[in-house]
């Protein structure tokens, strides 16, 4: 870090404060781990509350209560992103708490795959719920706030799915595309009050979720994959840590891909 030019002492985000959806675990908890790192002061938000104490606390290194009391700079709370008032919240109580918002990573995510055949309605308009509306509301109110002061990161995690399209996953792939959309026009809007829009699409990444399927199939996605290996949650939050800092400071609308050359 020494060597970069125009880096601030104590991290790429020192700082700064930044709110992490889906932080519980995975990808958003590493993502959140990174950015406290480089001297960012975080919310984990989970949809499920105590997942999201533990997981601060953990980033912490206290325990779950007193990672709620003043003076921390790592914090968890409950928030469903499908819900307006739940997001609004949570972008309130990062401003409120941290002094203001600088970082918003919209990462909440589930999955319901099914063939066209046999998806439910149900299913598909949980995920783009989840996936696209979650990230939608995200945008729109860490913009607010973020408009105001002229400067911010907004960092949407969309999905190679989103490129190219998985079976099995006509919820999931519309999403991902569509926060590729969410992101290039918000970036268009959002430019000259300072406020950078930006995503990140991950490729296969050795996750729980992942790390269930079948071994075979598993297997045969990697030999898909030019670097020959899944990718590892850390590697994608550094993509995510590139985009919420200054290092970026000239990018808007861009689509990073992490998924080691699949489907360049």
């Amino acid at each position: 870090m020494g060597g970069l030019t125009g880096v601030p002492v104590g991290g790429l985000v020192a700082g700064r404060s930044a709110l992490v959806t889906g932080a519980g675990q995975g990808i958003g908890l590493e993502i959140a781990r990174l950015l406290h790192e480089h001297g960012a002061r975080v919310t984990l938000a989970d949809v499920d509350a105590e997942r999201a104490a533990k997981a601060a606390a953990e980033i912490a290194g206290g325990d779950a209560d007193s990672v709620l009391g003043p003076g921390r700079d790592v914090i968890g709370l409950g928030c469903d992103v499908t819900d307006e008032t739940s997001v609004e919240n949570a972008v309130r109580h990062t401003a409120e708490r941290f002094g203001g918002l600088d970082i918003l990573v919209n990462n909440a995510g589930i999955t319901r795959d099914a063939s066209l055949r046999r998806m439910s309605a149900a299913d598909f308009d949980a995920v783009i719920g989840v996936h696209l509306k979650g990230s939608w509301l995200g945008v729109r109110a860490a913009s607010a706030v973020m408009r105001e002061a002229r400067r911010g990161s907004i960092v949407n995690i969309s999905s190679l799915s989103g490129k190219s399209g998985n079976p099995g996953q006509t919820n999931y792939s519309a999403a991902k595309a569509g926060i590729v959309g969410l992101t290039k026009a918000a970036a268009k809007e959002l430019a000259h009050r300072g406020v950078r829009v930006n995503a990140v699409q991950p490729g296969l990444i050795r996750t729980a979720m992942t790390e269930a399927m079948p071994p075979e199939v598993f297997a045969a996605r990697e030999a898909d994959i030019p670097m020959k290996r899944a990718g590892q949650p850390r590697e994608v939050a550094g993509a995510v840590l590139f985009l919420a800092s200054d290092l970026s400071g000239y990018m808007t609308g861009a689509v990073l891909e992490v998924g080691g050359g699949r489907l360049m």
